[in-house]
C-alpha cells in the first residue's frame, strides 16, 4: 500500500513493497569513488602533488577543516565508529599533543591559499577533551588558519549529552561552533541498556536548551531505527519528544547490524533485532511524524525545518554532500586531521593511518600520516558529479553534463541507461525531456539509483560473480 505523507516539499512517497524489494547492501556515497576503493598506493608524495597543484593555479579558495577525535568514556553497542573508550585521559593529552602537530603542518600547507568556512569535530566523543583542551585546539587553529566571521562560517560539533552540562554548552559557542549536533539515538529506557546507553530525556532537553540559549544558530540531533527492543510504540514515543524539543535537523540512521565488521555489535542478541517487516514499519512512521511536523525530507536519512540552511539550499540548487553528510556550502576542498580522517584536496582523497601507534609515527617521521588515497580520473570526476546531482537535487540535467563530455551522454552511459530502466518501470524515476529525475517515491532508495552509475561497484559485482567462490566482504548497510 502506499501513501503520500504531508512532508513540505520535496514529498516523499512511502511504498513498503517496492522498498522492501530494493533494500539491499550499498553505498552511502559520502564521497565517490567510495573509501573502500582506496589504497596505499596513494600515499604523502601524492598528496603533496595535488595540493602543489592547487597552488599552481592560484587563488583563494574555501577550505573545509574536519577533525576526529576518537576518544569515548563508555561503550555504546550499536556505534560502528572509529573510536577508542577509555577512562585514561593522560591518552587524549597525547592525542592533542599531535593533533596539533598536524593541524599545524596543514595550516603551513595551506597558508595563504585558502579561508576555513566549515569545520566539523566528529568522534569518537569530540567534547571527550576538556573545556581548557577545546579552548587551547581551537586556538591553536586560528593561529594556523584564517576562519571567516562567525556569521558566515559554519562551525560545527557533536556532542554525547553525556558527557557536558550547560555551562560547558555555553563555553563551546564562546570557542566559536555555532552548531551542534547531539546523539540521541532512542529515549525509551529499555532500547538504551539494550544498546549500553543510558541517556535520560531530561539531561539531554536541558542541553538542547542550553544550545538555545548559548545562541547556536542550528541544533541538530540524531535517532536510528532498528535497534534492539524497538518497537512502533517505542518511536511513537520518542519521536512525540523530538517533535516537542523542534531540532532544526533530525538525522534518523537505519541501524546496521553489521557484528562480523564491529565486535561490540556482537553484544547485541539477534533475538532482540526488530524484523525487517517491523523496521519498515518504524521508518513509515517517522517519515508521516516528521512530515506532518513539518521537517522538509533532504535526502538519505536528513530532516530538516523549511527554514533551516539545508532546506534553503536545496531549495536554491546549492546543496552539495562530503564526508560530513550534507552541506550547505558548496564543493570545496576538505582538510582532515586525525586517526582515520579522510581528505578530499583538488580530485584527491586521502586516509590517514587508522591506529594510533601508526597515526603517530606517522608525525613522529616528520610527514603527515597518510595511509591510503585515491586519484580521481576525469571518469570518477564525472560520475562524481552524476552521483552528487542525483543524491542533492533528485534530479539530473543530461545537457549540462554532456557539456563537458566528448563522447555523447546516452552513449557513455548506455549500460547505466538500461539498468535505470528496471527503476522507471517501478515509477522511482522518470527520463524525459533530458532530465533524469527521482519521483517522491524513489526518493528513500537514492543509494539503489546512483549506484547504477558506480563504475567501481559494477567492477567489483563482475568480479564477484567471475569468481563465486572467493569470500566478498560485506562493506555496506543497507539502502534502507
Amino acid at each position: 500500500m502506499s501513501h503520500t505523507f504531508p512532508a513540505a516539499v520535496p514529498a516523499i512517497e512511502f511504498d513498503a513493497d517496492i522498498v522492501g524489494k530494493l533494500s539491499m547492501s550499498g553505498p552511502r556515497y559520502t564521497s565517490y569513488p567510495t573509501a573502500d576503493r582506496f589504497t596505499p598506493e596513494f600515499g604523502y608524495g601524492h598528496y603533496l602533488e595535488a595540493l602543489a597543484g592547487l597552488t599552481y593555479r592560484g587563488g583563494r579558495r574555501p577550505l573545509s577543516l574536519y577533525l576526529h577525535v576518537p576518544f569515548c568514556d563508555r561503550l555504546c553497542w550499536y556505534c560502528a565508529c572509529n573510536k577508542i573508550v577509555t577512562k585514561d585521559r593522560s591518552k587524549a593529552a597525547t592525542y592533542l599533543g599531535y593533533l596539533k602537530q598536524e593541524t599545524a603542518m596543514q595550516g603551513k600547507l595551506f597558508a595563504g591559499m585558502n579561508r576555513v568556512e566549515q569545520l566539523h569535530f566528529g568522534g569518537g566523543t569530540p567534547t571527550y577533551f576538556s573545556d581548557r583542551q577545546m579552548a587551547e585546539l581551537m586556538a591553536h587553529l586560528r593561529r594556523h588558519f584564517d576562519f571567516a566571521p562567525d556569521q558566515e562560517g559554519e562551525y560545527s560539533i557533536e556532542i554525547d549529552p553525556r558527557t557536558v552540562d550547560p555551562r560547558r554548552i555555553h563555553s563551546l559557542r564562546t570557542q566559536g561552533f555555532n552548531r551542534v549536533s547531539l546523539g540521541v539515538q532512542d529515549f525509551d529506557p529499555v532500547v538504551q541498556k539494550a544498546v549500553n546507553r543510558i541517556q535520560p530525556y531530561a539531561e539531554t532537553m536541558a542541553i538542547m536548551h542550553a544550545a538555545r540559549d548559548a545562541g547556536f544558530r542550528s541544533v541538530s540531533v540524531d535517532l536510528i531505527y532498528g535497534l534492539p527492543l524497538q518497537t512502533t510504540a517505542t518511536m511513537e514515543a520518542t519521536l512525540s519528544k523530538i517533535i516537542v524539543a523542534n531540532p532544526d535537523r533530525i538525522a534518523l540512521y537505519n541501524y546496521a547490524h553489521m557484528p562480523h565488521l564491529f565486535k561490540p555489535q556482537r553484544r547485541i542478541s539477534d533475538a532482540d533485532l526488530p524484523s525487517p517487516a517491523d523496521k519498515l514499519d518504524m521508518l513509515a512512521l517517522c517519515i508521516s511524524r516528521l512530515g506532518a511536523a513539518g521537517y522538509v525530507y533532504i535526502g538519505m536519512d536528513h530532516f530538516a525545518k523549511p527554514q533551516d540552511d539545508l532546506a534553503v539550499a536545496q531549495r536554491q540548487g546549492r546543496l552539495h554532500r562530503n564526508f560530513q553528510g550534507y552541506s550547505t556550502h558548496a564543493e570545496m576542498d576538505l582538510v582532515a586531521c586525525g586517526v582515520s580522517a579522510i581528505s578530499a584536496v583538488n580530485g584527491t582523497y586521502s586516509q590517514n593511518e587508522k591506529t594510533l601507534d601508526a597515526y603517530y609515527a606517522g608525525l613522529d617521521a616528520g610527514r603527515l600520516p597518510i595511509a591510503r588515497g585515491h586519484r580521481l580520473d576525469a571518469d570518477d570526476l564525472l560520475r562524481r558529479l552524476v552521483i552528487q546531482r542525483l543524491m542533492c537535487n533528485f534530479e539530473l540535467s543530461v545537457a549540462s553534463i554532456a557539456q563537458g563530455m566528448v563522447e555523447p551522454f546516452r552513449e557513455y552511459f548506455a549500460p547505466e541507461l538500461r539498468e535505470l530502466q528496471a527503476f522507471v518501470a517501478d515509477g522511482l524515476v522518470t527520463f524525459e525531456d533530458d532530465w533524469i529525475s527521482v519521483t517522491p517515491k524513489g526518493r528513500l532508495l537514492i543509494r539503489n539509483i546512483c549506484m547504477v552509475f558506480d563504475r567501481h561497484l559494477r567492477q567489483a559485482r563482475l568480479f564477484a560473480a567471475a569468481a563465486p567462490a572467493a569470500p566478498q566482504p560485506l562493506r555496506y548497510s543497507r539502502t534502507i
